[in-house]
């Protein structure tokens, strides 16, 4: 039988069909090499894997086809949704290595709660990285997650080819791309050149540095940014103190 799919931050009128992720809740643990064998199986982006503790908590874990991910936000999310349709609750509360995330479910929508993620300081941007994106780097930050790279403008994210190849040449594992946006608050795409997806669809843990990084900037705490992947995802955010909330609509696949 094949585990339930949930895709998470779509927005079918736009033409954007979010980020999908398997869910597999399981009554025994499950080994890593067990975990990263189903999830290479199932092929999806992310497969949440869920256990429930002796005291009716959850914990969870997300591996992609080829790799264990440390947090994996549309993930967290879409585990979230399954969970609150099975135990018909409306808030549930997921553990995971760094912390808790809390998502929130009514009808179509959903919302969730991630530690913000700041960034810890400007670096000078490899040749790798400015060759194999092709656009303007206007600026490049570290976090604790992945990297942000401002360009210039809509545009420039929307059109962006990335040359996978020469940016394997920097050994920086990912980045999330971004510019202020057109229609919308700021546009964003998270590359992943290491690994095997090459391009996220829909980046939760993205945001959580993303809205941080913005907020300030923009003078407004509640955003509305468009991740501008093939699939393509919406995402509405708030910055509350140190916790981003993002929330959007999901669909089943």
């Amino acid at each position: 039988m094949h585990p339930p799919i949930i895709a998470v931050f779509t927005a079918p009128e736009l033409g954007f069909r979010g980020n999908p992720a398997a869910v597999v809740r399981s009554k025994h643990a499950l080994t890593p090499e067990q975990m990263q064998a189903q999830a290479r199986e199932i092929g999806m982006p992310a497969t949440s894997f869920l256990l429930e503790d002796a005291d009716g908590s959850y914990r969870v874990r997300w591996f992609a086809p080829d790799a264990e991910i440390a947090l994996c936000g549309h993930g967290a999310a879409a585990a979230g949704v399954f969970l609150a349709q099975q135990t018909q609750v409306e808030t549930v509360l997921l553990q995971y290595s760094g912390g808790q995330i809390a998502v929130k479910v009514a009808g179509n929508r959903f919302e969730m709660r991630l530690h913000a993620i700041p960034v810890t300081g400007q670096v000078a941007v490899p040749q790798a990285i400015k060759d194999g994106l092709a656009i303007p780097v206007l600026e490049m930050y570290q976090t604790e997650n992945k990297h942000l790279i401002l360009t210039d403008s809509e545009a420039s994210v929307a059109a962006m080819q990335p040359d996978f190849d020469r940016l394997r040449e920097s050994d920086i594992f990912g980045y999330a791309v971004t510019a202020k946006g057109d229609t919308v608050d700021f546009v964003s795409r998270t590359l992943v050149p290491h690994v095997q997806q090459l391009e996220d669809h829909a980046t939760g843990s993205s945001h959580a540095l993303l809205v941080p990084f913005w907020a300030p900037k923009l003078g407004k705490n509640q955003l509305v940014s468009h991740q501008l992947s093939p699939r393509g995802g919406r995402f509405f955010a708030e910055l509350a103190n140190d916790t981003v909330v993002l929330s959007g609509t999901f669909a089943r696949e």
